[in-house]
């Protein structure tokens, strides 16, 4: 039997967008853990297998810092960045920093859940 495939660690400081996608996730099976900023999951022990999606814009570290952070912990989980303003700057700087894909909010449910989906079967 395959090893389950970790947590969903989701990180944004919008309350509702957090509820919003732990709805989602959690009604494809997934464990999601819900953090408002990068100061709260930088303070977790974190899983060896999983997914990060992380907002671009949340207090204190932007989500490519936060990225950059758990990179140099060696903690080499993907990750999906969210934002609420993409632009060709901001995705090369991401992909540059290891990011398996950028999505614009608002953004369709299933091109979230199918970027998790392959993140996770490629960790597994």
């Amino acid at each position: 039997m395959p090893a389950p495939p970790g947590p969903v660690l989701v990180v944004d400081d919008d309350e509702a967008v957090r509820d919003s996608l732990k709805f989602l996730l959690e009604l494809e099976g997934l464990d999601v853990r819900l953090y408002k900023d990068g100061a709260g999951l930088l303070e977790e022990t974190l899983p060896e297998r999983g997914c990060l999606v992380v907002d671009y814009q949340i207090p204190g570290l932007n989500g490519l810092e936060l990225i950059a952070c758990l990179r140099g912990r060696k903690v080499g989980l993907p990750a999906i960045l969210i934002t609420g303003r993409g632009s060709a700057d901001l995705r090369a700087r991401a992909a540059q920093a290891g990011f398996r894909a950028v999505l614009e909010k608002p953004f369709h449910d299933a091109s979230l859940v199918d970027g998790i989906q392959e993140a996770l079967a490629a960790g597994a």
